[in-house]
């Protein structure tokens, strides 16, 4: 596993056999005093996870040169990271171009990466509903229309929950498009 890439329940396991097995109190004291005898390594900061989350969920010809440069320095530094780009991008391949034929292959590409259980327990959901995930990737109509609307009003009766009557609900749906 790389450096920057620790699990953290393995990290905790590991501090807790050379110390003690009594509990937290123990190996918070051993880590503090680890911490305090040796400075830390100074360089530059690791980046936000929100940051590499955008990193990852953008296109790679829509990141700014900047961006583009940091993304290669962690996927670089992390392996994992670098497997889960691979599969976010495909998988983002297939939404853009409606390419659902390819979904089988990418769940069986996403089930067996046993380092990323979180991708795999997604692509164990998407296979459930394999033959509507497959439709949607696949047509280009969508119901997001409809989808707003009904969000737009749930919105709309949840500001006025008891508030106001019917009619009062029914201008403001008319009244609002």
């Amino acid at each position: 596993m790389a450096e920057g890439c620790t699990n953290a329940w393995k990290l905790w396991e590991e501090i807790r056999e050379q110390v003690s097995p009594d509990g937290y109190g123990n190996v918070r004291k051993y880590v503090s005093r680890t911490l305090r005898r040796e400075p830390q390594p100074v360089g530059p900061r690791p980046p936000w996870p929100r940051a590499a989350t955008r990193w990852l969920l953008t296109h790679p010809d829509a990141l700014v040169g900047s961006d583009r440069i940091q993304l290669k320095a962690v996927l670089a530094y992390c392996s994992e990271l670098h497997v889960l780009a691979k599969h976010v991008r495909a998988f983002a391949h297939m939404v853009s171009d409606l390419h659902g034929d390819q979904l089988p292959a990418w769940i069986e590409s996403a089930r067996a990466t046993t380092d990323l259980p979180s991708l795999s327990r997604f692509a164990h959901y998407v296979e459930r509903d394999r033959e509507s995930v497959v439709a949607g990737l696949s047509r280009p109509w969508n119901s997001g229309v409809v989808e707003g609307h009904v969000n737009r009003m749930k919105m709309l009766k949840r500001q006025m929950l008891d508030r106001a009557g019917f009619e009062l609900l029914r201008k403001r749906v008319l009244l609002a498009k």
